[in-house]
């Protein structure tokens, strides 16, 4: 079993340990946390190509010193030709298709979040070029890298469904194969898109040359996107969601993320008055918490602009005291929900100044829309799937509009000093997850990497299945699994260590006591990453 990485001057953690390592060679030359990251996420955005890169979104909190976080949304919205009418003259009035070009319907934000954070890193004293920051993404893009297990394992299982999406086959299966495990695999249109924005600044990616040339390329394919669309994009800079516990104050991104569920759940948790981790009233609180808080996150999160509540009113002491009164403490409630597929990336860095950094990026599900521009070798995202075409609902389509998102980094200012960055992949497991972690590491004081190591669960449906049920690692007690079944929670064991849980990390920045200026760092053992210190 892994331990708890422990450093002083930097950490940085990753799903996948070349991306740690890009992150800890930029603390190391003296660049900041933020510069770390953007490094780690452009690595990562080619060693995990499933799971997210430049073609899809990304959200960042980042603390100055133990100061309240600020928030960056890397959200891009839906293209202004993206209506119900479009979807109707291509023949779908039911539902938008997940994959393919009509997937491809919203704007890339994850490079215009890189060019938030460098904005704020120079503002702090950042000081490497762009050039640097990119240099090992470039390099493990133009010369190969080791394809892993999870990238193999998704080409094999979702090739029926993309390899003949434009771009797919050629970019992920060349010469009509999937990689093998290990086996060097390149990524060359991709690392001259790189090249180029190192050369020119990321904003060429929606205002330049490389934006117009995508945006004739997502055209010729049947996207509804222009350039126009990214023209218009922006990312915000944002106050994030907070919510008081016991123990101290923890901060999650706004609408449209289901930040507020991560939120909610933590607030009810702490009400329920739970004495230790790991038995019954553990998950079971957690899991019912974690229904109230989806109930509302349903009811109510979109894109703000589209929201007719405050977010922050569901965070109020009085709120979190009538919604845990109403939380069985023995029985489950019904849970009729259909999970959210969708595969992420969760990236946090902190450096020797106390700067820390909990970043997520996304392609939403795995390969996004299947679409890869042959000219950039961008993979597009399919995050406007998440949009409904019927103007009733809560995340209606509409041109222009942001859509919900799964993806939301966390963070706590705990009372005693401490600055922890954390979060997961895992689509509706998210804020489980984040929840869990929390738990028990900082209510239940388990070791750091023991607390990301633990058995976890999943509450929803399996994608694809009609059966709503509680998904658990096989390493509960046998005891527990038999009281969550007799409590009514309809339960399946899965994995020992099942990669639906998702790819979870966290780090510690200790500002006080003995360990003043210790770091402490934890990686998933369901993933290929590590926490990489010095």
């Amino acid at each position: 079993m892994r331990e708890t990485t422990r450093a002083t001057r930097g950490m940085v953690v990753a799903p996948h340990h070349l991306a740690a390592e890009s992150g800890l060679a930029i603390l190391r030359e003296g660049g900041n946390a933020i510069e770390a990251m953007v490094a780690a996420a452009a690595t990562i955005g080619v060693v995990y190509p499933h799971m997210n890169g430049l073609g899809g979104d990304n959200f960042w909190l980042v603390s100055e010193g133990g100061k309240p976080p600020v928030g960056i949304d890397a959200c891009g919205a839906a293209a202004g030709l993206a209506t119900r009418d479009f979807y109707a003259a291509q023949g779908h009035t039911g539902s938008i298709p997940s994959r393919g070009p009509l997937a491809a319907l919203t704007v890339a934000g994850a490079v215009s979040g890189w060019q938030a954070a460098l904005e704020l890193a120079k503002a702090t004293g950042g000081r490497l070029p762009l050039s640097r920051l990119l240099a090992d993404a470039i390099h493990y893009a133009r010369h190969g890298f080791p394809a892993s297990a999870t990238q193999v394992k998704n080409n094999i299982g979702k090739r029926a469904e993309l390899e003949h999406v434009p771009g797919f086959a050629t970019t992920f299966m060349p010469g009509g194969r999937h990689p093998e495990v290990g086996e060097q695999f390149r990524l060359e249109a991709l690392a001259t898109t790189l090249e180029h924005l190192a050369r020119t600044g990321v904003d060429d990616f929606y205002r330049g040359e490389l934006g117009r040339q995508m945006a004739e390329e997502l055209e010729r394919a049947g996207s509804p996107l222009r350039f126009g669309d990214l023209e218009r994009h922006r990312a915000l800079i944002v106050e994030p969601l907070a919510v008081q516990t016991t123990h101290g104050t923890a901060y999650g991104m706004p609408p449209p993320t289901q930040g507020l569920a991560s939120m909610m759940i933590l607030g009810l948790y702490d009400r329920l008055g739970i004495g230790e981790a790991e038995g019954f009233d553990f998950v079971h609180g957690l899991v019912e918490a974690t229904k109230q808080a989806f109930l509302v996150r349903d009811a109510h999160v979109t894109d703000p602009a589209h929201m007719t509540v405050d977010a922050k009113l569901y965070l109020t002491p009085a709120m979190l005291d009538e919604r845990a009164r109403r939380i069985d403490r023995r029985r489950a409630s019904a849970w009729p929900r259909v999970a959210a597929p969708g595969d992420t990336v969760w990236l946090g860095a902190i450096d020797g100044a106390g700067r820390a950094v909990s970043f997520i990026q996304s392609v939403y599900w795995e390969f996004g829309s299947g679409v890869v521009l042959p000219g950039s070798g961008i993979t597009w995202q399919n995050r406007g799937t998440s949009f409904t075409l019927d103007p009733a609902k809560q995340n209606a389509l509409v041109p222009y509009r942001r859509p919900f998102h799964t993806i939301q980094p966390a963070m706590a200012l705990l009372d005693d000093g401490r600055v922890m960055p954390y979060g997961t992949m895992g689509g509706e497991g998210q804020p489980q997850t984040q929840a869990a972690i929390y738990a028990r590491h900082v209510v239940h004081g388990q070791d750091l990497q023991g607390a990301v190591s633990a058995p976890r669960w999943l509450l929803g449906r399996t994608w694809g299945s009609e059966v709503t049920n509680l998904r658990l690692e096989s390493r509960f007690d046998p005891a527990v699994v038999a009281r969550l079944k007799a409590a009514g929670h309809d339960v399946e064991l899965v994995g020992d260590f099942d990669e639906v849980m998702g790819h979870a990390g966290a780090l510690v920045l200790h500002r006080a006591g003995a360990r003043a200026g210790s770091i402490d760092g934890a990686s998933d053992p369901r993933s290929d990453g590590r926490a990489a210190g010095f």
